[in-house]
């Protein structure tokens, strides 16, 4: 398995994404929702789409999910990705919020590399569970775990 590279992608946090970052750092799984109805959304935002509010807050998620897509991409999207090629990208459905689907990537351990599982473990449907692994930047960004290795 590769060294990740420090070229990789970061998040770019902006005001509303902040305390998804923030809370990730300490390796909390939290979703925005309205401080008035109540709804969950994602990515942040600062108004509710369903009653208008500007009022939100954080809610702590259970962190299990399945997968709802994949991609390996080939060859690798940019150059500081080869290394780790064949890698997935994932967007995986949580579990206690069905309507939210987060973008990542399945991996053996947190901090492993891109390319730490086999792809041909990867089905649509199938069981996950966060992580947080850090980007070489000291950003600490949710990762995927295959519930049944």
């Amino acid at each position: 398995m590769s060294e990740p590279s420090a070229d990789l992608l970061t998040p770019v946090v902006d005001d509303d994404g902040a305390p998804f970052w923030e809370y990730a750092a300490r390796g909390e799984l939290r979703v925005q929702s309205c401080a008035d109805c109540g709804e969950l959304r994602f990515p942040p935002r600062p108004c509710c789409p369903y009653c208008h509010s500007f009022s939100c807050d954080w809610r702590l998620m259970n962190g299990k999910g399945v997968l709802w897509s994949y991609v390996v991409p080939h060859p690798p999207l940019l150059p500081a990705y080869a290394a780790q090629a064949p890698y997935n990208a994932v967007i995986v459905e949580l579990a206690d919020a069905p309507r939210i689907r987060l973008v990542g990537n399945v991996v053996a351990s947190a901090d492993a590399a891109l390319d730490s599982v086999d792809r041909g473990r990867l089905r649509i449907g199938a069981k996950v569970q966060v992580t947080f692994g850090r980007l070489p930047d000291g950003t600490t960004v949710p990762r995927w775990l295959l519930e049944r290795p």
